[in-house]
Order: C-alpha cells, then sequence, then structure tokens
C-alpha cells in the first residue's frame, strides 16, 4: 500500500503514495519568472490578471489529471504556462502528470522548477522528495520531506510524514520509521494509508500485539481493503487466533472474491 498523489489512495501509497497537487482562457501575457525571496508570501488576493486566468485554466488541468485524463491534463497545463510561464503551481502539477506518464526525469524538472519560482511550495517539495524516495535517493527525499514539514503554512504534514515513514521503511530504517509513522497517525488517525503501513511494518519487527490494534482499527472501518484485510488475517495466525482469522477471511472471500490475497489464504501462504 503506498501513497501518493493529489490525494491519498489506498493502494499502495504508498505506494502508490502518497503525492500532492494545488489546484481560460487563452491570451498572451507578461511572464512572471522571478524567483521569490524568502520575505515574500505570496496569495491569491496578489495575483496579476495573467495569473487569474493561469489559476482558472490550472483548475482545468488538474481536474483532468485526477480523472485519470493525462494526455488531456498535459496540454490544459502547457496552455496554462503560455498565459503565465512563472506559476509555480503548473509546474507542481506538471510534474505529477509527467510522473503518472512514466517520465522521472520531466516531472522531477518540473518540481525543481516549481521550487526554483516558489521556495515555500510544500507540495513540491513533498512529491519531490518522493520521486527522490522512488529513486533510492533517501537522504535527498529525507531532506525535502523536512523542509516540507518544516513550511509554517502547510496543510499536509500528516501526509508529508506518512511518505516520509514509508520512505525510511525502504530506507532499511525500521526505528526512524516507526516514529515518523506514529508522528503522521497522531496528526491523521484516520488515514488508512498510515495505518496499515504502520501494522504492516510492527507486524514485520514481530510486535504483533500492536500490530493487531493499528490494522484491527483499519478493518473495522469502511476504509478495509484485501491488503488490509489479509494483513489482518496474517496477524491473528501468528497470535494463533483461529476465530478472529476466519472472520476476516469470511469478508476477504465475500467482499474480495477474485483477489490475490484470498488465493494466498485459501493456498496458506502466510508467510509469503
Amino acid at each position: 500500500m503506498t501513497p501518493i498523489v493529489s490525494r491519498s489512495r489506498l493502494l499502495l501509497l504508498c505506494a502508490g503514495l502518497v503525492l500532492a497537487a494545488s489546484a481560460l482562457l487563452s491570451g498572451c501575457a507578461t511572464p512572471v519568472d522571478t524567483v521569490a525571496t524568502p520575505s515574500e508570501w505570496q496569495t491569491p488576493a496578489d495575483d496579476s490578471e495573467a495569473r487569474r486566468r493561469a489559476r482558472t485554466r490550472l483548475a482545468l488541468a488538474s481536474g483532468y489529471y485526477e480523472n485519470g485524463q493525462y494526455a488531456v491534463a498535459l496540454d490544459e497545463l502547457k496552455k496554462t504556462l503560455q498565459i503565465d510561464p512563472g506559476f509555480p503551481d503548473a509546474y507542481n502539477l506538471g510534474g505529477l502528470i509527467y510522473l503518472a506518464l512514466g517520465d522521472r526525469a520531466l516531472a522531477a524538472s518540473h518540481f525543481q522548477r516549481a521550487l526554483a519560482l516558489n521556495p515555500r511550495d510544500a507540495d513540491a517539495m513533498h512529491n519531490l522528495g518522493w520521486l527522490e524516495c522512488e529513486n533510492g535517493r533517501y537522504a535527498e527525499a529525507a531532506a525535502l520531506f523536512q523542509r516540507a514539514v518544516a513550511v509554517p503554512t502547510y496543510g499536509g504534514r500528516a501526509k508529508t510524514l506518512m511518505t516520509q515513514g514509508i520512505c525510511e521503511a525502504r530506507a532499511g530504517q525500521p526505528e526512524q520509521a516507526e516514529a515518523t509513522l506514529m508522528r503522521a497517525y497522531e496528526l491523521d488517525a484516520g488515514n488508512p494509508v498510515t495505518g496499515y503501513n504502520l501494522a504492516l511494518l510492527l507486524f514485520r519487527r514481530g510486535e504483533l500485539e500492536r500490530a493487531r490494534f493499528y490494522i484491527r482499527r483499519l478493518n473495522n472501518s469502511e476504509l478495509a481493503n484485501a491488503e488490509s484485510l489479509w494483513l489482518g488475517i496474517r496477524v491473528e495466525q501468528r497470535l494463533r487466533d483461529q476465530r478472529a482469522m476466519e472472520q476476516l477471511a469470511s469478508q476477504l472471500r465475500q467482499r474480495f472474491p477474485q483477489s490475490r490475497e484470498l488465493i494466498a489464504y485459501e493456498r496458506g501462504q502466510f508467510d509469503e
């Protein structure tokens, strides 16, 4: 399960992780290509006419992106940048679109451009951090996540801490990953990706009672899926609670009859 893009998705964030994007008209505009200085805090009230038109166009691009229409989203993004070539949010969304299209190099360059234009863009830091993690550059990823969390106005701290914890687990740092995921859980206990990854980490470390607490909480909600039910089954199997295991297996069979998790359960492949 992984985190990943503009909104948390049960997959994984982690992965299928989880990243974030900000949310016409044609026309020419004077390019805004200056780099924001640390003393500047831009808000929509400061927008030029070109920036307002670009925001409208970017909203269209974002909608297409969230619907999985990446080619159309890219076309709208290009029109946005024709209106306002210095719009940081547009480069951030561009990075997400190119990431979805499988072009990591262009994704990275767009996230970097967003940060060059707005050094306080915590969403771009988060997204570039996840990309660095995907590329195995764990130290660079950690630095970006920490920068994002430190931005005073950033509302996505729980999401970024979740992603950082998943990245730390990938990097072979289970103790640090647990501490980071716990911080994310304290901020947003309802995030299923955080709950799942915390339970998975504890399960792998043999802390079965603690793993049971977090996975049961997830599986008792409407956000349970085949992966979380299967993890719950494996926890209960290790704890030798046959009744709890069978109850979870019944849910798995009823709700996800074609899942690979059900196949693994019926084959008794608890340790694979």
